[in-house]
């Protein structure tokens, strides 16, 4: 994955322009010589980490698939939190710099290398970083990814609705894989405006369950209700657990997503009925405060459990990734779940998105359109 050999120079001398950039702050974009008669493409590149000053447009030579690989043009590109991450350099899963941002694109193979069927070209395909080597690499107009990483789309995918399988991944792991065999009649969910958010409400509801949204926003509200929510709670000025124990009868839930951490995971912890757990997939707000465990313990008449959850456990798990993938994709098709809103902005405001995020602001999904 990356630009053809013939390119490599140009990237080193982005490289050294990067490096001279971070020390009065990165130019927007670092263009560099390509090799004379062919063509170019735009990727986002990270040189030295920091905020969304630290996302840098740079133009390649486009890459050319090696044996086994195929190229995907790309028609949209999917923006998370992970992106973050691996901007400020916390990603426990880093790659080298300069690094390329981005957990998935959908686009059309456009290119194949040797060894790899003709009639491939011209398909629509998701490419997920899930799939690949080494996370990241999205952010691009071309990717160059082995053969049998991405995933045929069906025509009745759009390519935008396309990037957010990868969020109903998360999603069915979330509700199916952290405490198996169990089916949560009620689930609290917090942050139940994102992307991840969407795709939990609406697995949910399919397999039958009440979700509770919790929000900071009258607009972030009605977005997690028009996705199904059952009801809402907004953070900002409600308890969380005595609003919770309101609208269940004082039962509680069964299961509880966190993805903010700080304080709102110990309130999720006492807004959890008897043998209840609470799943923390991220902490975005910081880690839980007071100490966790003796929360736990203040409440051991109800036998609560909490697990800490990342998809990457299924990093060496590729028979499961894809065969759950594929069942996702089937309902897609159907109709069954639906992407959530889009805010929709051009390849080169990657920096603006990045800040939409960092802002907590971003209701549904973002996309950058190259």
């Amino acid at each position: 994955m990356g630009p053809a050999r013939n390119g490599w120079r140009g990237v080193w001398a982005c490289l050294a322009y990067g490096r001279q950039a971070a020390r009065a702050g990165p130019a927007l974009n670092c263009v560099h010589p390509s090799t004379p008669g062919h063509r170019t493409v735009k990727l986002v590149q990270i040189f030295q980490p920091g905020g969304p000053d630290a996302l840098v447009i740079s133009t390649v030579t486009e890459p050319e698939p090696g044996p086994g690989q195929v190229r995907v043009a790309a028609r949209a590109i999917g923006v998370g939190r992970p992106d973050v991450l691996m901007r400020n350099g916390t990603y426990k899963w880093m790659p080298p710099l300069p690094a390329t941002p981005g957990g998935e694109m959908a686009g059309v193979i456009d290119a194949v290398g040797e060894g790899v069927a003709p009639e491939l070209a011209g398909r629509r395909v998701l490419v997920s970083a899930r799939e690949l080597a080494q996370r990241g690499g999205c952010y691009a107009e071309a990717i160059c990814v082995p053969a049998d990483a991405p995933f045929e789309l069906p025509a009745a995918i759009p390519f935008e609705a396309a990037l957010s399988l990868p969020n109903f991944l998360m999603a069915d792991a979330l509700l199916n894989r952290c405490n198996p065999g169990v089916r949560a009649r009620r689930v609290l969910l917090t942050g139940a405006a994102g992307g991840v958010a969407s795709a939990v409400i609406q697995l949910a509801r399919l397999q039958g369950s009440e979700v509770i949204g919790v929000v900071s926003s009258a607009d972030k509200a009605a977005f997690a209700m028009a996705m199904g929510a059952a009801h809402v709670i907004d953070r900002l000025h409600e308890s969380i657990p005595e609003r919770v124990m309101a609208l269940t009868g004082g039962e509680g839930v069964d299961l509880a997503l966190d993805h903010i951490g700080a304080g709102i995971l110990v309130d999720c912890l006492h807004a959890l009925a008897p043998f209840g757990m609470a799943v923390s997939y991220n902490i975005v707000g910081g880690p839980p405060q007071p100490e966790i465990f003796g929360e736990l313990r203040k409440l051991v008449g109800r036998s609560l459990a909490l697990r800490c959850f990342s998809i990457h456990s299924f990093d060496h798990d590729r028979a499961t990734r894809r065969a759950a993938t594929g069942r996702l994709i089937g309902l897609m098709a159907e109709g069954r779940i639906t992407p959530p809103a889009a805010t929709r902005m051009p390849l080169d405001a990657v920096r603006d998105a990045h800040r939409i995020l960092d802002a907590g602001e971003t209701i549904g999904k973002i996309i950058l359109v190259p």
